[in-house]
């Protein structure tokens, strides 16, 4: 794999300090700050997110997305302020960035120094000897986000003029001026209140200005030229309900906070401190000074909330992903075990078991629908794998007799017997399903009746996880001495023979991505690395090293493993377009970056853990700290293009993408 490292060490980083920083040189070149996004969370799946510069580029942006369904219902609130600086001599300066049809307006990008997030965004301006610091975050299990201002330097009084702009919209939706919306706005001391539309919250802006001037009307015509990109509508008018004017010198502080919590207003020095002092416990947990490590840590926190039945549960991804059983419990071990959060291990553990049903696991918990959907093949055996790693860490046994252990075997049972979808164990103790016109696999785009990926039949990693699920549950029983161990053991033999025999390609050198009645496909897919990086492995270790030379020839990249051979004529290196464009090269090519950590598993497994094979290990990581400054800021993209430059795409942050380096990291390479 030399020319593999090679490629990677080209792109590798000089290692950086813990706080991702922009000086002038990025902040005032508009259309490379355009594409660096921060995003803050409140743990309830809420967020705040937008550019460096201020410049929404998706209908996703905004600095209070609220939910009120936690984590579901998200309601873009506060999309953005607008902000004005009146110096003494009249002169006035926008801070604000907009684009609009054919022009960007204001610039104020042109007079931010520098953008630094430490731990949270803050933006330093300067206009001339004046300089403005504002930060931004949100309080954790809180639809409340903070805004503050810092007058680090003045020569005199300056006025500074803040207008909201509201949406009150859901997150995937565009709003348009309309005369259902309700202008009206009640003021108060110390805060102003509105009621948008009858379906939307109330939304408080709590501030500490001199003065509120209630000249309210429509800003037209914002463009987003990530929707524009996608296909999609792209152009949004906001509703501005007033203005908040500061008079203030240097030294003051002040701040504006959106919510729609209609709780009285507490400190803003409070609630910075007790934010601060919570992402210094979540780096403290994970024992690292990496900086990306430290980064990562931070990150995994955004993915875990609380869902309005109290249950905790795992966001896939920001901005428009909620929580999906199979991306929740591939994404435990480095979300919750690798940074010690033992008990959000086992609440979420209980969270998936509560929802079984017929031996599965709820691929996703629907936005509208009230029940949960059940159309995976894997969740339910990523659930094991969850378990074996909880107890690697724990050992704590008599959690899962309590509470895991039935659901374990109604997996098994079922998967035995029969569940949806034809998902049934055959003769040969291999997995197959039955039904070719859904897309149970992780590799499930679909545009319209067109599965992009089929993998029908038997699938390689599905054979994988049942295997491990059944030597799982064999070591479980062993533990508590049940008979049924030695079913399990029996299955897991049979199993183990036949996977040998069904998917090995002794001509490729690999192993078969699916086998149906209507043959093999020999696709060259990051689907086998599982059989070498799950905990109990199904082939010798000399097809291992077969299988890991052609998954790193043909798939790793600097990134992650692409989902397709570029030598497939179905191969598509980049992930762009239409939706239907995009969907259409999700899976067939596409790099994801959570594939990396189970290569590197796969890759100690087969060449022993010495101290310099870690070493070689640790090397493929490398480039992702460069990564946690491209698009996503300090978090990991969900998906990358296939050929270089290997540009990020998809989600901005994703949870397994984020969990599975930590995991490795934690595991192997500390």
């Amino acid at each position: 794999m030399a020319l593999v490292k090679d490629e990677i060490r080209k792109v590798a980083p000089a290692k950086t300090s813990e706080a991702i920083r922009f000086g002038k040189e990025v902040c005032g070149d508009f259309q490379n700050a355009v594409g660096k996004e921060w995003i803050e969370t409140n743990g309830l799946g809420g967020y705040a997110s937008s550019t460096i510069i201020g410049t929404n580029t998706r209908r996703y942006h905004g600095l209070l997305v609220a939910t009120t369904r936690p984590p579901l219902g998200r309601m873009v609130m506060l999309s953005k302020l607008e902000e004005t600086a009146v110096l003494k001599d009249g002169s006035r300066y926008n801070l604000s960035c907009n684009t609009y049809p054919a022009v960007v307006h204001p610039e104020g990008y042109r007079y931010l120094e520098e953008f630094r997030l430490d731990p949270f965004p803050i933006f330093t301006y300067r206009i001339g000897d004046t300089v403005i610091e504002k930060a931004v975050f949100m309080v954790h299990g809180e639809n409340t986000s903070v805004i503050t201002y810092k007058i680090l330097s003045s020569p005199a009084y300056l006025e500074l003029l803040i207008r909201p702009l509201i949406a009150a919209r859901d997150y995937h939706w565009i709003s348009v001026e309309n005369p259902n919306f309700n202008r009206s706005v009640e003021s108060f001391d110390g805060y102003i209140k509105m009621k948008p539309y009858n379906e939307s919250p109330i939304i408080y802006l709590a501030n500490n200005a001199d003065r509120f001037d209630p000249a309210g009307y429509w800003y037209k015509t914002f463009e987003y030229q990530r929707e524009k990109e996608r296909g999609l509508e792209y152009h949004e008018d906001l509703y501005s309900p007033g203005e908040f004017e500061f008079l203030v010198r240097e030294g003051d502080k002040f701040y504006i906070v959106a919510s729609t919590e209609g709780r009285k207003m507490r400190s803003v020095e409070v609630l910075e401190s007790s934010e601060v002092l919570r992402r210094s416990e979540l780096t403290a947990a994970v024992k690292s000074d990496d900086p990306l490590v430290v980064h990562l840590a931070r990150s995994a926190d955004s993915f875990l909330v609380r869902r309005m039945d109290g249950f905790p549960t795992v966001v896939a991804g920001y901005h428009w992903f909620w929580d999906w059983g199979r991306d929740a419990l591939i994404s435990l071990p480095g979300l919750t075990l690798a940074t010690g959060r033992f008990e959000a291990a086992k609440e979420i553990l209980l969270t998936f078991a509560k929802h079984c049903d017929q031996g599965m696991i709820p691929n996703r918990f629907p936005e509208q629908a009230k029940e949960p959907e059940y159309n995976t093949v894997d969740a339910s055996l990523w659930f094991f794998w969850a378990v074996h790693k909880f107890l690697e860490y724990t050992d704590d046994y008599d959690f899962v007799e309590t509470h895991i252990l039935d659901c374990l075997e109604e997996i098994i049972q079922y998967y035995i017997n029969g569940t949806r979808y034809g998902i049934k164990m055959d003769r040969d103790g291999l997995i197959s399903t039955a039904e070719a016109d859904v897309q149970l696999t992780w590799m499930d785009a679909k545009v319209g009746e067109w599965i992009v990926t089929p993998r029908n039949g038997k699938a390689v990693e599905i054979n994988a996880l049942w295997y491990n699920a059944l030597k799982i549950m064999e070591a479980i029983c062993d533990k508590f001495g049940l008979k049924y161990k030695s079913e399990c053991a029996h299955l897991a033999h049979l199993t183990k023979k036949s996977y040998d025999l069904v998917f090995w390609y002794e001509a490729g050198g690999y192993l078969y991505d699916c086998v149906n009645e209507d043959g093999v496909d020999r696709s060259i897919r990051p689907n086998q690395i599982f059989a070498l990086s799950l905990p109990f492995r199904l082939i010798s270790k000399e097809k291992e090293k077969r299988v890991l030379e052609v998954v790193g020839r043909e798939l790793l990249t600097p990134y992650g493993l692409r989902t397709l051979s570029p030598k497939s004529r179905d191969y598509r290196g980049t992930y762009w377009g239409d939706q239907r464009t995009r969907d259409a090269s999700y899976h067939q090519g596409t790099v994801w970056p959570w594939l990396l950590g189970h290569f590197i598993t796969a890759y100690l497994n087969v060449y022993g853990r010495t101290k310099n094979m870690k070493e070689e290990a640790k090397k493929f990581l490398t480039p992702l700290t460069g990564h946690l400054k491209e698009a996503g800021l300090g978090t990991i993209s969900e998906i990358v293009d296939g050929d270089p430059p290997y540009h990020p795409r998809g989600a901005i942050s994703q949870a397994w993408s984020v969990a599975e380096i930590l995991r490795v990291y934690k595991e192997e390479l500390q």
